[in-house]
């Protein structure tokens, strides 16, 4: 073990004294200490689910790139392991960056991860150089591959840059061979995800590219996965600087999927459609998993790039994941809808049924509390009302807002009550399908976050808050006339 790995051990655990449980999330996993961004080697292992992240520990802000590394048996309650890798070799002296993870038929786990390293251009401009790497452990313990890296500049394409060549996504086909999907920036518009397989993990060969960007969706492409769901095959993609496009699209960093068929002999893969994967303003870098009985689950980064560096250096912790989200695909759309695990966290059903509201806002007996299951379901009435609201984690100063807008078709969450002194992006709106004003909603709040799962998990909207905790209200307010009814679950570890 490096010295580099071993202060940053020792510096985790020493610090995570300080932060109180009830600071932080109670069911979505957050940095240790420090800064958490995206997901990385995303697996089962030794009977355990593995999330690695991008973690620095030693600032709530951005840094050079480590491994953090926490275990789970139902992907709620998680539990952290000592820091995994650390930038301590020539090739990733810069960070070691995203990347993925598989359980080996020889009893390992093998990581493969983008190492960073700055190189001095001709002109004397500093260039970071990206490479592709390996490690393999035991669960716990990583060691290095000695003849790293395993996929270099000079396995790219004409034409790809090898400072943008990141986030391999590892997988293991049928007849033991491996494939790795690799996002590249491209002189010709933008990002592309890149093939590469191998027979043995260690020596590559460049299939080519899966997709392309060809200035779709923003500049550069990251942090893919790809994966077969319900006889479709799923691309996931993170792009960088996109442009709106009407509802679908915002500005920004923002995710994606490609929909389409994949030709596993020649790898080529044809699209259908794509959209977003959320609506919302927190999410970023999905990875996925399947599980033992068959279910394809998902976690991305809670968080914004665009909001994310606004908080003081004093902060102990920040970075949270989202909550896993099984999978599925229904007419030509994938849906997404929280972990069933969830419901054994909730306890006693709080019902209102067929509440009539009217140019009001009301509070409901029972319904309060930031770490809640709550599903309510709009009824079309006789007269159209113009809006609806849900505002929670609020008090007489505070509070965030879900709203709908029938007449517009549109769903919008907006934190800017929520405490926040910055100018940052504060809602975000999505188009949803309705009948007559009947919509289904269901919320999932844990202390420092919502997510919106709408219309049984056809678009789903995330958002972080950070709200006192002390603020715990919840009202419904209409403007018009209209009935709703509520199921609220209180949730607790």
């Amino acid at each position: 073990m490096s010295q580099m790995l071993r202060d940053a051990r020792h510096y985790e655990e020493e610090q995570e004294r300080a932060i109180a449980p009830e600071d932080r999330p109670g069911f979505h996993l957050s940095a240790r200490v420090g800064w958490m961004n995206d997901p990385n080697g995303f697996s089962r292992f030794g009977g355990l689910y593995h999330m690695f992240y991008q973690y620095h520990p030693y600032d709530s802000h951005w840094g050079p790139m480590h491994w953090g590394h926490a275990v789970s048996e139902d992907l709620l309650r998680w539990r952290h392991l000592p820091c995994a890798m650390a930038p301590d070799m020539p090739y990733d002296r810069e960070g070691c960056f995203s990347g993925s993870a598989i359980a080996l038929s020889d009893g390992r786990h093998a990581l493969m991860y983008t190492g960073v390293a700055e190189e001095i251009g001709p002109d004397g401009t500093r260039l970071q150089v990206q490479t592709q790497n390996l490690a393999f452990g035991d669960g716990a313990e990583y060691v290095k591959y000695e003849r790293n890296p395993v996929i270099t500049a000079a396995d790219l394409p004409a034409g790809g840059s090898r400072c943008d060549f990141r986030d391999p996504k590892l997988w293991q086909e049928a007849d033991g061979s491996f494939r790795a999907l690799i996002a590249n920036d491209h002189a010709d518009g933008g990002g592309r995800m890149l093939l590469y397989k191998s027979d043995d993990l260690k020596r590559w060969e460049y299939v080519g590219a899966l997709a392309e960007n060809r200035d779709r969706l923003g500049r550069m492409w990251e942090c893919p996965d790809f994966f077969e769901l319900d006889g479709k095959h799923v691309l996931l993609g993170s792009a960088q600087d996109m442009l709106p496009r009407g509802f679908e699209y915002h500005n920004g960093n923002g995710t994606f999927y490609l929909l389409g068929d994949f030709d596993r002999e020649s790898g080529a893969f044809t699209e259908e459609s794509d959209h977003a994967i959320d609506y919302g303003i927190d999410f970023y870098a999905p990875q996925t998993i399947l599980t033992p009985d068959g279910r394809r689950v998902m976690i991305g980064w809670m968080q914004n790039w665009d909001t994310c560096n606004l908080h003081t250096p004093s902060t102990p912790w920040f970075g949270q994941m989202s909550l896993p989200r099984e999978l599925s695909v229904k007419n030509g759309r994938l849906y997404q809808k929280p972990l069933r695990e969830l419901e054994a966290l909730r306890g006693a059903a709080v019902v209102h049924e067929h509440v009539t509201l009217c140019n009001e806002e009301i509070s409901l007996p029972g319904v309060s509390g930031r770490m809640a299951d709550m599903e309510i379901e709009l009824e079309p009435g006789e007269s159209p009302f113009n809006r609806f609201a849900v505002r929670f984690a609020k008090d007489d100063r505070f509070h965030t807002t879900v709203s709908f807008r029938p007449g517009e078709s549109v769903l919008k969450v907006d934190r800017k009550f929520s405490g926040s002194r910055r100018a940052i992006i504060h809602q975000r709106r999505a188009k949803v399908d309705h009948e007559r004003g009947r919509l289904k909603l269901r919320l999932i709040l844990d202390r420092y976050s919502v997510e919106v799962f709408v219309n049984d998990g056809e678009k789903v909207m995330s958002a972080t808050l950070y709200t006192d905790l002390a603020a715990d209200g919840i009202a419904f307010f209409a403007d018009g006339s209209l009935k709703f009814s509520v199921r609220f679950y209180p949730l607790s570890l």
